[in-house]
């Protein structure tokens, strides 16, 4: 029987600005404890990213799909990977102060999906907060629409991967679990919920 393919956690912070690419980026983190860069693949697109990584010391295999909300630029794309996470900064392409309303271009909850607390800045209090440490993340470049990969992913085939992203929700994922994590804390005017009210910002520091 092939083994099962899990969807890992993923968790999500942005910046925005209508001047400064270096501050228009989403910070997204893939946590896959114990997967060597031989056994990862990674395919980012302008509007979405898949994943696949094998853990062989706790033999388990991660498959992630996204479908962002946005466009972003492949080729400013920085990785990093350690041996518990692989930590993206994803260059958002339009230069705009406002935030984007959430992670995924499809408003379905998803139960992998939290706000990264750590790193979250309200959309007012960008100008205040600490610019983000990317010294240790590798540049990818050379090639279009893969995202070919520098630093720490010199030696990774993506040819394996290709193909439509599917649906924004990563294979495998059980959609239906309600999480009040899984996208931003929704903008003002925006309220998607149904039978319980959202907080309207994460907690402050």
């Amino acid at each position: 029987m092939a083994e099962a393919q899990l969807t890992p956690e993923v968790t999500w912070a942005q910046r925005s600005s209508s001047s400064d690419p270096e501050k228009n980026f989403v910070y997204l983190t893939i946590v896959v404890p114990d997967v060597p860069q031989d056994n990862l693949k990674l395919d980012i697109k302008d509007q979405g990213l898949t994943f696949t990584g094998r853990s062989d010391s706790l033999k388990k295999t991660y498959h992630l799909e996204l479908e962002l909300y946005g466009v972003i630029d492949p080729d400013k794309t920085k990785v990093h990977h350690t041996g518990m996470k692989i930590e993206i900064k994803l260059q958002k392409k339009e230069l705009k102060e406002e935030y984007w309303p959430r992670l995924l271009k499809d408003s379905k909850k998803v139960h992998f999906l939290k706000t990264d607390f750590d790193r979250w800045v309200d959309e007012d209090e960008q100008d205040e907060a600490a610019d983000e440490d990317f010294s240790k993340f590798g540049d990818m470049a050379g090639m279009p629409g893969m995202g070919g990969m520098g630093g720490d992913f010199g030696n990774i085939d993506f040819s394996q991967l290709g193909g439509a992203l599917g649906g924004g929700a990563g294979a495998g994922a059980d959609d239906d679990d309600d999480d009040d994590d899984d996208d931003m804390p929704p903008l003002e005017g925006e309220d998607e919920a149904k039978d319980e009210p959202k907080a309207d910002k994460p907690a402050d520091k």
